[in-house]
């Protein structure tokens, strides 16, 4: 059965793109028939896995000026992922969102829904904030999962985003999930690392998953590259990120 996850939180470098991206890939290498959408205007998740911007992207699918089908790329080096790019020149995504969007809020429901039948799994990337394009896509997603990063303000912006997250599921009648916790960029040595893992933890209301630091994030990013795949002067990936990344990837998409 398909699954479209949306990773979020309104605030922004907790590496949403880093952990929708990587995560994607972990899914295609799988063997899963994955798509990657990005739905943040600055179009970081496109130009991370695609080095020329192509003919089209989500802002034409959705404003009905090409089908999804064209829009689609094949992600370089990597069997099974895709992406629906936004590109940030001209910014007719975040035009859309804030002119035509308001008499259209389900239009990436209908989008997922209709890619639901070829693909294995979506991921949804999104920009921080919660403005009219973030709302469509949440409530186009079976689960949502939040990154953060460990320290006390990412805590402030989860209480925030748990209580908007409420309004938004009542007000569009809405059930889509939210109950997993990814702490990015964690250092176990670090004793306000360690506090906020457990502090996420203790609230009872989530599982949470730590990504630990791993320069093979940005380096993969600075090459176009797949981070499972990247490999710089013989390193590549940390043995610890990528049992947690394997952790993650299968409880995710159970």
């Amino acid at each position: 059965m398909s699954k479209a996850i949306a990773f979020h939180l309104q605030k922004g470098g907790v590496g949403k793109t880093t952990v929708s991206g990587t995560l994607g890939c972990q899914s295609a290498l799988n063997g899963y028939k994955t798509l990657l959408i990005d739905c943040d205007s600055q179009g970081n998740l496109s130009s991370w896995f695609l080095k020329e911007p192509s003919k089209y992207e989500l802002a034409d699918v959705l404003q009905g000026k090409c089908f999804a089908s064209e829009a689609i790329v094949p992600v370089d080096n990597i069997d099974n992922l895709f992406i629906i790019p936004t590109f940030s020149i001209g910014g007719s995504l975040k035009n859309y969102s804030e002119t035509k969007l308001v008499d259209e809020p389900f239009v990436i429901q209908d989008l997922v829904s209709e890619l639901n039948k070829e693909y294995d799994h979506i991921i949804l990337d999104l920009s921080p904030g919660l403005g009219r394009l973030e709302r469509a896509a949440l409530i186009a997603s079976n689960e949502i999962i939040t990154p953060m990063t460990p320290e006390v303000f990412s805590l402030d912006g989860l209480e925030i985003f748990i209580d908007e997250l409420k309004k938004l599921k009542k007000n569009y009648k809405s059930n889509v999930k939210h109950n997993k916790i990814i702490i990015n960029s964690y250092d176990e040595r670090i004793k306000q690392h360690r506090d906020i893992f457990h502090a996420a933890e203790s609230s009872g209301r989530f599982t949470v998953f730590k990504i630990p630091v791993d320069p093979i994030f940005r380096k993969s990013q600075e090459a176009n590259a797949v981070p499972q795949l990247l490999k710089v002067r013989s390193r590549g990936m940390k043995q610890t990120t990528s049992d947690s990344i394997n952790e993650i990837n299968k409880t995710i998409w159970k």
